[in-house]
């Protein structure tokens, strides 16, 4: 069964830092595309990071470029986003998925659960 699963999320203070894990289960990560997205209360689902299958290239929404990086390990199957200087801003539940392309906001199959990130003092 194809499957990702988001984890790692939580409450921190501004200035803090997260590191979100999304692990993938019935297909090998590194062949796809894959993002992290984000989708704040009231507000649309976002892209936030994408990192490219085969020679890996990364690519961040402006908002959060300097402050968030996104990269995979191959044996575990898995893709991390390293969340540094958190705003309030960055509050969201934060989701993986298998994109078309980093420059598509098109994913294959459907959203996961996704993690809750929550930044406030």
């Amino acid at each position: 069964q194809v499957q990702l699963v988001e984890s790692g999320g939580g409450l921190v203070q501004p200035g803090g830092s997260l590191r979100l894990s999304c692990a993938a289960s019935g297909f090998t990560l590194a062949n796809y595309n894959i993002g992290w997205f984000r989708q704040a209360p009231g507000k649309e689902r976002e892209g936030v990071s994408c990192i490219s299958n085969g020679e890996v290239n990364t690519y961040y929404a402006d908002s959060v470029k300097g402050r968030f990086t996104i990269s995979r390990d191959i044996a575990k199957n898995t893709v991390y986003l390293q969340m540094n200087s958190l705003k309030p801003e960055d509050t969201a539940v934060y989701y993986c998925a298998r994109r078309f392309s980093c420059s598509s906001s098109l994913i294959f199959g459907s959203w996961g659960q996704g993690t809750q990130v929550t930044v406030s003092s």
